[in-house]
């Protein structure tokens, strides 16, 4: 896979400031959807489809993107390259800021936004090879290509999880991290991946009461359609 070096992302960045964010949302939607839309990508970034319109053709010209008319978007060998070697970088540095410096779930993810691009190569090797070349960022999002991407994004939904079941919190969607208000709201009641749970009721709206440890909480279903689980093993 073609991997860009420090120079190519400085010049594409002079060129396109914009661009980075552009491709890795595409290859986040894409790896979670299977396909990436323009609408889908404007509610993703934040922007207006005119935006999205006008950016894509600016990535084609680039030829860091490939789009049939009003097709879905598809990111070239050279844009996939950009795409994967930035969200690598964004997911060390929240390794660097939450598990070395305990800052905020809520903060880490912006913070790490501001610095990705500015992580040198020498650098990035480095964290990976610092944090034992993990498979996830600190929410549960799988590294591209690790060995439990997979797994990890076809893990079912709480919001969707049968009641007095024993499961494991494996994952935070980015989406879910990207909502308002959800990361800190994990990080309080540390719903980090990892953490047992015990559904107990849904109500009509399909907000969850949770056992967890000793303590009860109520998950809003806004929240819950971001958490990802696994079952755990019944107890001998």
């Amino acid at each position: 896979m073609y991997t860009p070096t420090a120079t190519d992302i400085e010049e594409l960045q002079k060129k396109f400031p914009a661009s980075l964010n552009y491709l890795v949302s595409i290859f986040l939607i894409q790896r979670e959807y299977g396909k990436t839309g323009n609408s889908r990508l404007a509610a993703n970034l934040g922007v207006s489809k005119p935006a999205v319109n006008q950016a894509i053709g600016r990535l084609k010209k680039h030829k860091l993107v490939e789009q049939d008319p009003y097709g879905d978007i598809r990111l070239t060998e050279k844009g996939r390259g950009f795409a994967v070697r930035t969200l690598i970088k964004h997911y060390l540095i929240e390794h660097l800021l939450i598990t070395r410096t305990n800052y905020p779930w809520d903060k880490s993810d912006d913070e790490a936004q501001r610095l990705q691009t500015s992580l040198s190569e020498e650098f990035t090797d480095y964290l990976y090879d610092f944090f034992n070349k993990p498979q996830t960022c600190p929410h549960g999002n799988p590294f591209p290509g690790s060995e439990r991407e997979e797994e990890l994004i076809s893990a079912p939904r709480l919001i969707n999880a049968p009641l007095d079941s024993r499961l494991q919190v494996i994952r935070i969607t980015e989406e879910g991290e990207a909502t308002e208000g959800l990361l800190r709201f994990c990080h309080r009641n540390e719903l980090f991946p990892g953490k047992a749970l015990c559904i107990k009721s849904r109500d009509s709206e399909g907000n969850l009461t949770v056992d967890c440890c000793e303590n009860s909480i109520i998950i809003p279903s806004e929240i819950a359609q971001y958490i990802c689980y696994r079952f755990l093993e019944k107890e001998s």
